[in-house]
């Protein structure tokens, strides 16, 4: 009788285990931290002083009204110094800069310097601007203030180091008289220059 008594206790036991079923131990899973991904540095700060060297080629055309010959081929090299500052997408600034003007033939080499405004646009690592200010030339035949105008673009190689090309236009207006007595002979340069500049 008593073996029948726990016979049937036990199946109670079994089956009431079995009826509720069988409830794993919940474990909690660790969370990973999330991964910080580091900014990239910034690229497209042009802000500050600037200092370099140009070279390049250049040609001249006088506005003739007489009987000189036109400047064909000349070298422009010399130094530039400036600053400029970020405002948003924009850069401005200004520069100064001197070249040495030697011309191939006919005329004597002269000296120009040039105080500019500079007004680009921030791409990064490149500086795509417009440039805008006074020139003044100096030679054996004449001295003469002008204007200075053109396009060039620089190119960021290092956080401190940049490299550019530019076009200007320089218009230098009665500046010789000709054999003849003729005055009123407008010169207009022409050159296209490569620029390195460090920036501090």
């Amino acid at each position: 009788m008593k073996a029948i008594g726990y016979a049937t206790l036990v199946s109670l036991v079994a089956g009431g285990a079995y009826a509720g079923g069988y409830v794993a131990p919940v474990v909690e899973q660790p969370v990973a931290a999330p991964i910080e991904t580091a900014a990239p540095a910034p690229v497209g700060n042009w802000d500050g002083f600037y200092a370099g060297l140009q070279y390049g080629k250049g040609s001249g055309n006088l506005g003739n009204r007489g009987t000189l010959p036109d400047l064909d081929d000349f070298d422009a090299y010399g130094v530039h110094a400036g600053y400029q500052r970020g405002f948003g997408s924009f850069v401005l600034g200004g520069e100064l800069d001197y070249n040495k003007v030697s011309p191939d033939e006919v005329y004597s080499d002269g000296d120009m310097t040039r105080l500019r405004l500079r007004a680009g646009y921030d791409a990064g690592r490149f500086l795509p601007y417009a440039t805008l200010g006074a020139a003044k030339l100096d030679t054996d035949e004449f001295s003469d203030t002008g204007l200075t105008y053109g396009l060039g673009v620089d190119y960021k190689v290092a956080e401190h180091f940049t490299v550019g090309a530019e076009y200007t236009r320089n218009d230098f207006k009665d500046v010789l008289q000709d054999s003849a007595g003729v005055d009123g002979n407008d010169l207009d340069l022409n050159m296209v220059q490569l620029r390195a500049s460090y920036k501090f």
